[in-house]
């Protein structure tokens, strides 16, 4: 099968799963509201309470890239419910009589995740800029924040497509991102690890989310990133590799 037949049949489905988003952008909204409901109150509830260091800025610009994180992993939520719903449709057996690629119809539901989810985080960075967030950061800098977002963005869409595809019920398909929007609260993301005790301390500062919130931090504030920066594309590409082997082998069982 040549390439320009998968982009060409991955095209097509692309366009199909858009629709679905464009005729329910409230699934959009909802992704974008719990993230800025989160942001409005530690910034204007909690926000005057933690000491986030001298250098840190406004508590705004602090925990925003949390808040980004948080943002994907609400909206990839969708990826699995919208891919279960088509698993339990019979629209995958239909495909399967189809000359078409077979993997276009995961990148279908992949890319469509990616679109709806820089959607609503370009919707919470405005919100954000009202609320005062403020960065000197030049165009490269947004470029490889951007970069660093939608690569995670990637490895969180293939991870919730194996619960779209193995999951009994509607709700174990989206059940899976509960953990992934919790995990940014055991991080730096909203406060400094340093005020943890010792074993949450150790899980905060070993786990990916620190690392990619230390980063994108760091690029925000023109600061050096570090190690971070490697540290945390070694966690988004070894989670996007394993997600997305895991997705084709079970996609593949599933079809065969």
């Amino acid at each position: 099968m040549t390439a320009t037949h998968f982009v060409g049949d991955t095209g097509v489905l692309l366009g199909r799963t858009l629709k679905h988003v464009t005729r329910s952008l409230d699934t959009i909204i909802t992704t974008a509201v719990t993230p800025i409901a989160l942001m409005l109150l530690f910034v204007y509830v909690l926000g005057g309470a933690i000491d986030t260091g001298p250098d840190s800025g406004s508590y705004v610009n602090y925990m925003l890239p949390g808040i980004l994180l948080i943002t994907v992993a609400s909206g990839v939520a969708y990826t699995a419910y919208r891919l279960f719903m088509d698993m339990k449709s019979g629209i995958f057996e239909r495909f399967q009589s189809l000359p078409i690629a077979r993997s276009g119809v995961l990148w279908a539901h992949v890319l469509t995740s990616l679109f709806a989810n820089v959607i609503s985080l370009v919707i919470v960075v405005g919100v954000a800029l009202i609320m005062g967030f403020r960065t000197g950061a030049n165009v490269l800098e947004w470029l490889a924040v951007a970069g660093m977002l939608i690569l995670f963005t990637l490895a969180l869409t293939w991870l919730a497509v194996i619960p779209g595809l193995t999951a009994k019920t509607v709700d174990g398909a989206s059940a899976f991102s509960y953990p992934l929007i919790f995990l940014p609260f055991i991080s730096s993301a909203f406060v400094p690890t340093a005020s943890m005790p010792g074993p949450v301390r150790w899980f905060a500062e070993n786990q990916p989310v620190t690392s990619i919130v230390n980063s994108i931090r760091a690029i925000f504030a023109g600061r050096p990133v570090g190690a971070d920066l490697w540290i945390a594309l070694a966690w988004m590409l070894g989670i996007l590799v394993v997600a997305y082997v895991a997705s084709m082998l079970i996609y593949r069982r599933k079809i065969s």
